[in-house]
């Protein structure tokens, strides 16, 4: 029989003695559970907050982009052949989900009383909708039609409101084309809102077939392919894969550019979350640490004549600290588990209602994002419970200097 196990479960229970610890005890259950529920929260929402801007980012430009080798960063596409070929090997890449034709072109759009700049994004009927369907304010996506140009256009709530226009309405925007001046009329058929103001405020989604009439291009010419994939925590993988798959042509050399590279700024803004992460994990891991050391400390004081009498009966200093660890043990499982239920029912509250709200203008979403994930509940809860026994492994090395005859005259 564990007699070290039974003993710690009479400790845990209170019935061995009158317990006078138990309001410590309680106290540093509670500091595991408001620790663990702290840390469970804070990463849920970082990695919330990373994803949704993370996608917003990536619903205005794929995950990858292939284009023309001589491009830049300009919104003025160098137009490339449009690769049928290509496009399906592109597409039986491994990890590629979507391929779709896209092109870019400056312009201004005026109004009776207004004027701002603003990029036309054309797009193909391969283009993938999903993400912005789910940000339309009024009206909806437009289809593509490839045989016949579209005047339709959707544009963002910002621009809409910025420059009074409505639902359709019809939309005057001006280009400058090797010196001339073009002048185009579209029809608003959608308002979209991301909340990432500095996309909202630049693009406008529109028909290639109309871009490729103001640069007077070929039927075939495109601005590139926008190469959406299935794990962004493989992009790097994905960018290599789509790099071997186009390989090099000297008479039309093609180059592939993943989303962060053409957005680094907003990518490294994410990335410095995780230290907020890293500190609120620290210091709600020191204190709920403390908090047990304290009451393992007064346990283990409460209990001398106890220890005295185990050593006197023959029991060892290790098996004797045992009997505490998995005291503490239990405490801390205690602490975890109601930690558990504090920190997944807020999350869950928040997933469905969304009572938490901020300013969209600020942090780009109306309210506090939650990402859920098992793999790293489970991870936190087993890294929390690690590291909480090792700090107490410390603390349980006073039983070794309690003697026995002091320890069971010990009053």
């Amino acid at each position: 029989m564990n007699y070290e196990l039974f003993i710690a479960r009479k400790i845990v229970s209170g019935k061995d003695t009158n317990n006078v610890s138990r309001p410590m005890v309680m106290i540093a259950m509670g500091g595991v559970a408001l620790g663990l529920a702290v840390i469970i929260i804070s990463v849920a929402i970082v990695t919330g907050f990373q994803l949704e801007i993370r996608n917003k980012v990536i619903g205005f430009g794929g995950h990858l982009q292939v284009s023309n080798f001589d491009s830049n960063n300009s919104y003025e596409s160098i137009p490339i052949n449009f690769n049928r070929q290509l496009y399906d090997n592109l597409k039986k890449t491994k990890g590629v989900t979507q391929i779709q034709s896209y092109a870019t072109k400056f312009g201004i759009i005026k109004t009776d009383d207004y004027f701002e700049g603003a990029v036309l994004k054309g797009i193909a009927s391969d283009y993938d909708w999903s993400f912005f369907k789910s940000k339309m304010v009024e009206g909806k996506p437009f289809v593509v039609n490839d045989k016949e140009r579209s005047k339709e256009v959707a544009i963002s709530k910002y621009l809409a409101n910025k420059l009074s226009l409505k639902l359709g309405q019809k939309m005057f925007m001006y280009f400058i084309n090797k010196s001339a001046r073009q002048v185009m009329d579209f029809h608003i058929c959608g308002i979209y809102e991301t909340g990432l103001e500095e996309f909202d405020k630049q693009f406008i989604f529109g028909d290639i077939a109309q871009i490729r009439r103001l640069n007077s291009w070929e039927a075939t010419q495109i601005g590139g392919y926008e190469v959406l994939v299935t794990d962004f925590d493989e992009l790097d993988k994905e960018k290599t894969a789509v790099n071997e798959t186009i390989g090099y042509d000297y008479a039309n050399p093609l180059k592939v550019r993943s989303i962060k590279d053409t957005s680094p700024q907003i990518f490294d803004w994410l990335n410095l979350q995780n230290m907020n992460v890293v500190i609120i994990i620290i210091l709600m891991l020191v204190v709920a640490g403390i908090n047990m050391i304290s009451a393992l400390l007064i346990i283990i004081l409460e209990r001398t004549n106890m220890i005295g009498t185990l050593k006197a009966l023959g029991a060892g200093d290790w098996s004797i600290r045992k009997v505490f660890l998995y005291t503490a043990s239990y405490l801390v499982g205690f602490g975890m588990i109601a930690g558990n239920i504090l920190a997944i029912t807020i999350c869950q509250l928040q997933i469905h209602f969304k009572f938490l709200k901020l300013d969209q203008s600020s942090y780009y979403i109306p309210y506090v994002p939650v990402n859920f994930s098992i793999p790293t509940l489970l991870l936190l809860n087993i890294g929390t419970l690690v590291i909480c026994i090792s700090m107490l492994l410390i603390p349980s090395i006073i039983i070794t200097r309690i003697t026995p005859v002091k320890a069971i005259r010990f009053n």
